[in-house]
């Protein structure tokens, strides 16, 4: 996995993982992650998920890890531009609102046969 860094604005950093948000690029991520959180004067990290292909479940317990770290830092995660797999697994795992992405409360007003909305 290859993660970009850039800066955003006063305290805003931008992490763009690319490659899968899995149990093998879940590590790399963690690392870039604690770097970015270390930073003085951090209000935010915007996780772009535009090159993130596939995430399972430790990609998700990384991002929520993440999260709960910045706000203990008085800082804020949230994710944006998830492809549309990696967006179904934000919104099946209810952490889609969590995470700050907006797109994930009623993007398109579906909600696919068999699954019900948990908000």
């Amino acid at each position: 996995m290859e993660i970009g860094t850039r800066y955003a604005g006063a305290g805003r950093l931008v992490l763009s993982p690319v490659g899968d948000l899995d149990m093998a690029g879940t590590p790399a991520f963690d690392r870039a992650l604690d770097g970015v959180l270390d930073r003085p004067g951090l209000l935010e990290v915007v996780v772009d998920l535009g090159g993130v292909a596939f995430l399972d479940s430790t990609g998700v317990a990384a991002l929520l890890r993440g999260a709960a770290e910045a706000v203990g830092r008085g800082a804020k995660l949230r994710v944006a531009d998830p492809q549309p797999l990696v967006a179904r697994v934000l919104r099946i795992t209810a952490v889609d609102v969590l995470l700050g992405w907006p797109g994930g409360r009623d993007d398109d007003g579906v909600v696919e046969p068999g699954w019900r909305r948990l908000r």
